[in-house]
């Protein structure tokens, strides 16, 4: 054998024993994380309010609350899915006890991932739609089933707008909200929300990428799994 094929094979192999550690550490560490608040489910408290910003955020929370973050997402996006599967309950908890408020910046990078070339913005758009309403509680509960139970693979998928629709109505969205979703009302609105949100994440934080989470226009740290108690203090 010549001594470049064996260095040949040897970077083979290192590049191989490489991935296997990076697999099993990523297994590992996915395996040791768990639900936070687990049982608590959506917002609670109809004191929460939903509200859509000038700047297309919907700011979920209670006015008197201490602490504002940004979280950026991608509705079709799958670490979007795990992060809320994860610190959903956390997150809705310290909303209820008015420690945080919540601006949920959207964005629809992952539209042509889609099985219709247009997903995350409809779902940016039925978003809006239940956030019109104010009704926090009702928000939450439709974002939560939006990101995990609902969501479509990053692949090819999508849902409808009758079947976004019918998942406002699970939430308790008013009849009036769910037209607004089937028959895509404020679609238009959503894409424009969507790139203003991609502009402002691409001059904070560099790039697009979600989930990203603000505090102060500061990256945090969501690897770390006391992220939100650290937040809210």
């Amino acid at each position: 054998m010549s001594s470049r094929t064996a260095y040949l094979l040897g970077g083979v192999a290192l590049v191989v024993i490489v991935l296997i550690v990076v697999y099993v550490m990523h297994s590992s560490s996915s395996k040791s994380l768990k639900v936070q608040e687990d049982g608590y489910g959506p917002v609670h408290d109809s004191a929460v309010s939903a509200l859509l910003d000038s700047d297309g955020a919907i700011v979920l929370g209670k006015t008197n609350a201490a602490k504002t973050i940004d979280l950026y997402e991608d509705p079709l996006c799958p670490d979007c899915g795990s992060l809320e599967h994860y610190y959903g309950q956390q997150i809705a908890k310290n909303v209820d006890a008015g420690k945080l408020i919540v601006r949920y910046r959207f964005v629809n990078f992952l539209d042509s991932k889609s099985g219709t070339k247009d997903y995350s913005t409809r779902a940016i758009a039925a978003s809006d739609c239940v956030a019109s309403a104010g009704d926090g509680p009702t928000f939450s509960k439709f974002h939560q089933a939006l990101f995990t139970t609902k969501q479509p693979s990053e692949e090819g998928g999508s849902l409808s707008n009758a079947e976004l629709a019918a998942i406002a109505k699970d939430a308790g969205a008013s009849q009036d909200v769910q037209q607004c979703i089937a028959k895509g009302d404020r679609v238009d609105e959503a894409r424009d929300h969507a790139q203003a949100a991609m502009t402002a994440l691409k001059d904070a934080a560099g790039q697009v990428q979600t989930p990203t989470v603000l505090d102060g226009g500061k990256n945090v740290d969501t690897e770390d799994s006391t992220w939100v108690t650290k937040l809210a203090g």
